[in-house]
């Protein structure tokens, strides 16, 4: 998760900050406002970083309060900067948005947050999509530090075409341009991000603060002592094509190196193993390698198909919210659903529907649009609503009778329309502690 989300709460006040830094024995010096503010403005070109209370209390926090987060963040700086830097040379923006990632996450390439953001520029699935990042079972490339970058740069242009402005790009890119056209209109179609600070939401209004205290702790790293003694770089690489199944493991073991090399190099890789069908595919391979893998190309693809698919199919249709092999159906909802009701519907489960709808709890309202993942061929029932007779109790997978609660059922009523039933043999069978249940839960009762 974003580290903002850890530390809005304390920028509230600005607390006196001169102290003895806990990992050395030499006295910081306590950077003033002022001093901070005549260091910004050197540093200033083509992205504003102006200067305030708020911007000062971050600045603190990154230099001070939370130095091995800082210091973590630099160390990882060397790895991913020039990665950066190319291009945004490359798409002629100003180098300075690199800070903008660790804002995002904290350059963690594998960071995804609750709403479903992921990597190191906290890509949507749905923006993934519109800048082209390939997502399936195996691949995510909103993981993928060049192309998520390369999306980035993209994404972060079309933003400032918008608004002609890097403070409201900025804001935009961590919002969405259509809350930062609101707070415009309702600021009275101000143009400047601190005319319309107190019109964003409340994440976005430290978002511009957090990136320009970034930038600064940084350029000013060896003033605070945060520099590292051990940078990280990005392992020399080459590509190899690949077309099928590849069990990344056995490649590895093939060609004597560490599967978990190629987990750096190929962080947008979600699984041990590769498949892609209707086009090559690069994998990224040690740069020392790569000779000897594209002389034995054939052979080594070979061996790395022969196992592991199999597996990987298996946990691919039985891991909760998977889509593999699905087809997408959006239901919306009626009077009277309840979640047992439409995945009893689509022969999916409660859990599925949750996790394809990024749902926190049983709760849906009437309208609600749900996207349902259903395997080709499933019949499908639009009209079925669950009945109180055990005569039409629908079937689970296994081909178990399967009761779905009404309002006001007990375990005693629902015991009463079967024979051979009782509440014991309820709780039993459905794992119950207790005699609860509430509308919409699916029993098992035969």
């Amino acid at each position: 998760m974003r580290k903002l989300l850890f530390i809005i709460s304390f920028i509230t006040t600005i607390p006196s900050f001169a102290q003895t830094i806990e990992d050395t024995d030499v006295f910081l010096e306590h950077a003033t406002y002022d001093l901070v503010a005549d260091r910004l403005s050197c540093m200033e070109k083509e992205v504003p970083l102006h200067f305030n209370n708020r911007v000062y209390a971050f600045v603190n926090y990154f230099t001070v309060k939370d130095r091995p987060y800082t210091k973590k963040v630099i160390r990882l700086s060397t790895r991913y900067f020039p990665v950066f830097e190319y291009y945004l040379k490359k798409y002629n923006l100003p180098e300075e948005l690199k800070y903008l990632s660790i804002v995002e996450s904290g350059l963690n390439p594998q960071i995804i947050s609750r709403a479903g953001a992921g990597g190191l520029w906290q890509f949507m699935p749905y923006t993934g999509n519109m800048y082209k990042l390939h997502q399936d079972w195996y691949i995510d490339e909103r993981f993928d530090p060049y192309k998520a970058t390369e999306a980035a740069c993209k994404y972060l242009s079309t933003l400032y075409n918008m608004f002609g402005d890097w403070e409201l790009a900025l804001a935009a890119y961590n919002s969405g341009p259509g809350n930062v056209r609101k707070a415009i209109r309702r600021s009275g179609y101000k143009k400047g991000f601190w005319e319309i600070y107190r019109y964003l939401p409340r994440e976005t209004r430290s978002y511009v603060p957090q990136f320009v205290a970034i930038a600064y702790a940084l350029n000013y790293a060896e003033e605070y002592n945060l520099l590292s003694d051990t940078p990280t770089y990005l392992m020399e690489y080459d590509t190899l094509m690949v077309k099928g199944f590849v069990n990344l493991k056995t490649l590895a073991n093939e060609l004597s190196f560490c599967y978990e090399d190629i987990q750096t190099l190929n962080p947008h890789l979600k699984r041990f193993g590769l498949k892609s069908t209707d086009r090559q595919y690069p994998i990224r391979l040690p740069l020392d390698k790569i000779e000897l893998a594209r002389t034995n190309r054939d052979s080594l693809l070979y061996t790395a198909s022969l196992n592991g698919q199999k597996q990987l199919e298996h946990m691919a249709r039985n891991s909760v919210g998977s889509t593999f092999g699905r087809d997408k159906h959006v239901y919306r909802v009626k009077s009277g659903d309840v979640l047992g009701t439409i995945a009893n519907r689509y022969h999916v489960r409660v859990s599925d529907i949750k996790k394809w709808n990024r749902l926190s709890s049983n709760t849906i309202r009437i309208g609600q649009s749900l996207n349902i993942w259903v395997y080709p061929g499933t019949k499908i029932n639009p009209a079925y609503r669950p009945t109180t007779t055990a005569s039409t109790v629908p079937l689970n997978f296994d081909g178990k009778k399967t009761y779905i609660v009404q309002p006001g059922d007990t375990l005693w009523d629902i015991s009463k329309k079967y024979e051979d039933l009782d509440i014991e043999k309820i709780k039993k069978l459905n794992k119950l502690k207790s005699d609860q249940i509430k509308p919409g839960q699916i029993l098992i009762v035969g």
